[in-house]
């Protein structure tokens, strides 16, 4: 049976199919997912639509809930959504008469999975609930074309539970937008634009070519995630498909992940986080910046700045983090694990800079990591009592890093990736 299945999946592969990832079974009680669209505008969101019409059903079949698709937005109601655990926007955003049906279903703890153009707009404050709030995003301001598979980069977060640091995406077209998710401290931000994909887009006139693009996200003040992904290649003279949105497995499990944890499936509860790894060294990403944990000119000796830097991969931008006592730890530098971030002059006032120095047990070389959720922490020195801070909250390269009076803003958190 074993190579029996292992034959069939071959098949498949050759034949073109999409494969569906299938779940082991689990004692989780089905549930209903309901997804609304138009199919009216574009060929290739009608494609998209016509295609998730197909997938849906035969995913939700193999891992615990059905899959329906209506075009009749008079559903968006009490009584509409009653017995659905979670609803879909496969390519628009709601009629004005059905937000309020819609921001009532979300405030009373409805699960919510949104696709590609659900968050297109030019007139955010038509509906600032929905844009502004809910999604975060604003307007629409630019897009890729033609349509492209990049390479994402997941953050932590349970729909990306046991899923590598980067995966492939299938080919969409992308979005960007006026308002910059990484200011925002209510959205966690599950995948973004990896800068090994940089350019994206094949027409020279519509490349992103450097920068910082949020793909996927969360809302923690609600059941939700947006997905910038729906929209297929097309031949628009023959008006036919020429990729499909469900050709990466690995963006495929992040769905079903993703459908699950909006469900509560498998106990009702999203998953805890996974602790910090003593033994893994990890790229430190601050949330507002989007920015890494870096030792200026990699250096690996003591007094050596820590600024923040472009993502680069390099040793000089992966830490460890090495328990102490009482909840505290050092946290070391790659490039040289003996030496450890140290406030300078074992300070206790705010912007005192924070270098490498190799590791003597002080106090002003400890810190604490507290929790934020959705892979995000904010570290508190042990001998001051004050916060790991990104000065002035700057996005430029090579600003040193300093200790700051502790006040949840997002120059103050930061994102611990694998």
């Amino acid at each position: 049976m074993r190579l029996l299945k292992r034959a069939l999946a071959a098949a498949a592969v050759l034949l073109g199919v999409v494969a569906v990832p299938v779940q082991p079974a689990h004692a989780a009680d089905p549930f209903k997912v309901l997804a609304f669209y138009n199919g009216t505008y574009d060929a290739a969101h009608i494609d998209f639509d016509k295609e998730a019409r197909e997938w849906f059903p035969q995913a939700g079949a193999q891992n615990g809930f059905t899959w329906e698709a209506t075009t009749d937005w008079s559903r968006l109601s009490a009584s509409g959504l009653a017995g659905y655990q979670v609803i879909m926007f496969l390519d628009d955003a709601p009629p004005a008469n059905r937000r309020a049906a819609f921001q009532q279903y979300m405030e009373n703890g409805g699960g919510f999975l949104g696709f590609h153009v659900s968050a297109f707009t030019t007139n955010a404050n038509d509906w600032s609930w929905y844009y502004n709030t809910f999604l975060g995003s604003g307007n629409f301001a630019t897009n890729t074309w033609g349509p492209t598979a990049e390479t994402l980069r997941l953050g932590t977060h349970p729909t990306t539970a046991g899923l590598p640091a980067t995966i492939p995406s299938a080919v969409s077209e992308w979005y960007s937008w006026s308002r910059d998710l990484r200011q925002n401290p209510d959205i966690d931000i599950l995948a973004s634009i990896d800068a090994s994909s940089f350019p994206v887009g094949t027409d020279p006139n519509q490349q992103w070519r450097s920068g910082y693009y949020p793909l996927i996200w969360s809302n923690r003040n609600y059941k939700m995630i947006y997905t910038n992904f729906g929209h297929n290649a097309m031949n628009y003279e023959t008006n036919t498909r020429t990729s499909s949105t469900f050709a990466s497995p690995q963006q495929n499990t992040w769905l079903i992940n993703s459908i699950k944890w909006l469900a509560g499936a498998g106990g009702g509860q999203p998953p805890t986080e996974a602790p910090i790894d003593p033994a893994a060294w990890y790229p430190v990403v601050n949330k507002n910046s989007g920015k890494c944990l870096d030792a200026r000119a990699a250096g690996t000796t003591n007094g050596i700045a820590i600024q923040q830097y472009a993502c680069n991969g390099s040793n000089a931008q992966q830490y460890q983090f090495a328990p102490t006592s009482g909840g505290y730890v050092r946290i070391n530098q790659r490039g040289n694990a003996a030496q450890a971030l140290d406030v300078t002059n074992v300070s206790t006032t705010d912007n005192a800079p924070i270098q490498t120095w190799t590791y003597g047990g002080g106090n002003n070389q400890q810190w604490q990591p507290v929790t934020e959720g959705g892979g995000y922490y904010h570290f508190v020195n042990r001998n001051s009592g004050k916060c790991l801070d990104v000065p002035a909250a700057s996005q430029a390269d090579s600003v040193q890093l300093v200790q700051y009076t502790c006040n949840g803003t997002a120059a103050q958190s930061f994102r611990l990736t694998r």
